[in-house]
């Protein structure tokens, strides 16, 4: 069972949520939340696997609480919940350790797939979407400086490791990165594993960001 925590200031798409949830027979929410200051203290009682979570709320926003969350060992997943003009603040949420995110009108079916791929591990952002994402956001405050730490934490990559993260950085999927550098999936795994821990970067969409950001033109 998928133990779900929902953070939304908006009761009735709470509600909506656990309406279409509750049809799901591995998932349930387990409490909810309407300010990301509650978001701590509920974690701790009611241990989820996964915060599905709003940005915009009037108290604390799902930025600075998953910030917060995503900082504290054992912490659950975050899916975050947005809409395209918000773009800038997908993309802070996916650097604060988000493992993705859902447009608030995801048909029923995908955002129970994508809460079970999160909760077990896979991040639910396409290339495209992610590519779209970071365009669009590229050109903002701070870019180059941004751009040389980024530089200077892939140069803490060498071989393989490098090749692997340059692979992420692209969209691919661990076998097609498999495929491409000729390595066994296990081995695919084991680079990815060890450039989260060698940089510190909480799953792969972060090594994407990281890795947009070394190889910008802009830097």
């Amino acid at each position: 069972m998928i133990r779900v925590l929902l953070v939304d200031d908006d009761a009735i798409v709470r509600a909506g949520l656990r309406l279409m949830l509750g049809g799901a027979p591995d998932v349930e929410v387990v409490a909810e939340a309407a300010d990301g200051a509650e978001v701590p203290a509920l974690v701790t009682s009611y241990r989820p696997d996964l915060v599905l979570m709003d940005i915009r709320m009037p108290g604390v926003d799902g930025l600075a609480a998953t910030a917060a969350l995503r900082a504290l060992p054992g912490a659950p997943e975050v899916l975050v919940l947005t809409t395209f003009h918000t773009d800038a603040h997908v993309l802070r949420a996916l650097r604060a350790g988000a493992a993705g995110f859902l447009l608030k009108d995801t048909p029923p079916q995908e955002i129970v797939t994508a809460i079970r791929a999160v909760a077990a591990g896979d991040p639910v952002l396409s290339p495209a979407v992610t590519r779209r994402l970071i365009d669009r956001v590229a050109a903002g405050t701070g870019q180059d400086t941004r751009v040389t730490a980024a530089r200077e934490r892939l140069e803490l990559l060498a071989g393989r490791e490098r090749e692997v993260a340059l692979g992420v950085g692209r969209g691919l999927s661990n076998a097609e990165i498999g495929r491409e550098l000729h390595l066994a999936l296990p081995t695919v795994k084991t680079h990815v594993s060890r450039i989260l821990t060698r940089l510190d970067l909480n799953n792969r969409v972060q090594i994407a960001l990281l890795v947009h950001d070394a190889t910008s033109p802009d830097g």
